[in-house]
């Protein structure tokens, strides 16, 4: 279970990582909309878990290309929260599938 604190961070995280992808984003993977859905954080606050909801492209292609961008993203992120934490955890980043498996429940259950 998180502690309040780790629920505390990853909201800040979730909130500005979804601005920071919003606004590069659009330079950084044309045709791709992505939405940061959750964000999990250790309990050393070391590292972040980041799950994407990626529209438009393919979600593989979009996560590599935001993999060679990690660097670059955290150094954005840690410009925001600078205030608020003292070390920016290390990024990592999933594709959010919660969407296709509730869809597949959904049909399993009409038929």
């Amino acid at each position: 279970m998180e502690t309040n604190r780790q629920l505390r961070i990853s909201r800040l995280i979730q909130k500005d990582l979804g601005e920071i992808l919003q606004i590069t984003g659009r330079d950084w993977f044309p045709g791709a909309m992505l939405t940061v859905t959750k964000v999990y954080v250790t309990a050393d606050l070391s590292i972040a878990r980041v799950y994407l909801s990626i529209f438009g492209k393919d979600a593989p292609e979009v996560i590599k290309l935001i993999d060679m961008k990690r660097n670059e993203i955290r150094r954005q992120l840690g410009m925001r929260v600078k205030n608020q934490l003292r070390h920016v955890p290390e990024l990592r980043f999933f594709v959010d599938d919660s969407l296709d498996y509730i869809e597949n429940i959904e049909n399993l259950l009409k038929k």
